[in-house]
Formats: C-alpha cells, structure tokens, sequence
C-alpha cells in the first residue's frame, strides 16, 4: 500500500497534474510529501483506533489519510472548494472520513463533536495548519472548550517557539501566556522545508498542545486577565509602568497604577518578558479589583 500513499513526491505531482491543481497563497497551501514525517506527527498525537480526529485544511489528502488509517473516525474542515472533488477521488478508499466544506473560523465544531463522535471517545486535532491564521484559529478552538484531549499542529517554527517560550526569554510574549493558560505546550518535532511543496519560506514544528483540567492560575475574570498581559507586551522595551500608563490612559491615575503593581508585589520598572505566568494573574486581579471598584 506504501506506493499508494499520498504523500509522496509522485504521486502528489499525478494528483496536482490531474486536476490542474493551483497552489493560492492567500490559504497557505503547503502539501506534505513524505510520509514517513506524517506518521511520526500520529505517534505523537496518541492516535489510535479509538481515537476521534480532526483536521484542519486536509489539502489532497495526505495526512487525512494517514488519520484514517490510524484512527477511529476523521472529521476534516476544507475551505478551498476546489479541493472537494480531489479529496473525493484520493480518499475513495477510506469509510470513515468526513469532509466539511467550512471556514474552521465560522464552525460550530462543537455540535460536530456530539454529531460525529461517541460521548466516551478521546479526540485529537491533528493538522498541519496554515500560518498566516494559525494563531487565531489554536484560540477559538481553546476558548470554546471543546472536549478536546490535545492538539498536535504542524505551524511556523518561530511561532511554536513562541508559543513553547518560557519568561525571560526573546520569544516569549502574550501568546505564550494565552496557549500556556489553557495548555501545556511542547514542540515534538522540526521539520524541514523540503517535505513540502511548494517548500514554504520558512521553517517549521510541530507543536502539541495538551489540555489542562483546570487554568494553573486564579483570575478574576478572563477576559482582563489576557487584556492586560497584551498591555504589558505592548511595547516590550518599556516598563510594566509606561505600558499600563498607556493601556489605562485617563481611566485610571498613574499613581493608582503603581499601587496595583505595588498590592501584586511587582516592581513596576520591570518589563513584560520577565513576569512569570502567576505573577501576570495577581497583576490582573489587582487591576480588576480597581476598576470594579472605581467603576
């Protein structure tokens, strides 16, 4: 069956010849052509015959097929029409696919979930995502809160660095903090340019992203929390001060402002990248606390 698979050198060129297939920028479309780095992204996603997947922009085919072989069920969101009738013909052999003509953006992927899996059943996403929309497409499938086990994406190298970073560190920043309150992150795997076509311009990783069973700090109310991280990352050779300065504009008196980072225990010369997660939830709550309070 090797000789079959989708995704090799050959026989990606048949099926893109086939169908006058032609690559749009504005969706990211990079194809995996090996399969052997497709497998090690199912080991490291736990796929296995129980498991529900979900995939996001399944391309021809290629790692879709590599889930149905491996995996119970595979739901897969498309958003290029075009890409219909050829994920028809690739994946004809296969019963236990589903393909959804959707921007995973609009989905209701939770009635999906109750329509297409077992209640009992674990359920992974799995897909090599395209860049320019990974970020806000990881953040609404986390804030929904989808009975989701983990996410194993393949993305842009410096965004999973990013992503992974700790405090202190240059690519640490606001979506580090966002990715990390909801998951435990983990970059599993660098993959190298030449595994697609066309080779994207930038390197690439694949992250996953596990879900915790509960936020690993107390906040006053989500939504502030993640303002204010942003606010501190605004401008990152600025103290936590100047940029809350900023954020707060006449809301709230600088003075006041140092009394918040004074009742969280952070020195307000400080800047962004060296507050630990905790230390951005007692900022927070802090600031909250105030503005409930005086508004």
């Amino acid at each position: 069956m090797g000789v079959k698979w989708i995704a090799t050198p050959k026989r990606t060129k048949e099926i893109l010849e086939t169908y006058n297939f032609s690559f749009k920028k504005s969706l990211g479309q990079n194809f995996i052509i090996d399969t052997n780095i497709l497998i090690n992204i199912i080991q490291k996603a736990d796929i296995d015959k129980r498991a529900g997947a979900i995939e996001i922009g399944p391309g021809i085919g290629a790692l879709t097929e590599q889930l149905a072989i491996h995996a119970d069920k595979v739901i897969a969101y498309e958003i290029d029409q075009r890409l219909l009738p050829v994920l028809d013909n690739t994946l004809a052999a296969y019963n236990n696919i589903h393909v959804i003509h959707q921007d995973i953006l609009e989905a209701n992927v939770i009635d999906m979930i109750g329509d297409h899996f077992t209640p009992d059943q674990p359920i992974h996403v799995v897909a090599n995502l395209p860049y320019y929309i990974t970020t806000p497409i990881l953040m609404k499938l986390l804030r929904e809160d989808l009975p989701v086990a983990d996410f194993t994406v393949m993305i842009q190298k410096e965004v999973a660095e990013r992503i992974a970073a700790k405090p202190n560190s240059k690519s640490y920043g606001s979506l580090s903090i966002a990715m990390q309150y909801y998951t435990r992150t983990e970059v599993v795997m660098n993959v190298p340019k030449s595994v697609f076509r066309p080779p994207p311009k930038v390197d690439s990783s694949v992250l996953k992203l596990t879900r915790r069973d509960s936020a690993p700090v107390q906040v006053a109310d989500e939504d502030y929390f993640f303002a204010i991280v942003q606010a501190c990352f605004a401008q990152r050779r600025k103290t936590l001060r100047n940029n809350l300065i900023r954020h707060f504009k006449s809301l709230i008196d600088k003075q006041t402002i140092s009394n918040a980072l004074q009742d969280a225990g952070i020195d307000e010369t400080r800047r962004g990248e060296s507050l630990t997660m905790q230390e951005f939830a007692a900022l927070a709550n802090a600031f909250y606390q105030i503005t409930e309070r005086d508004g």
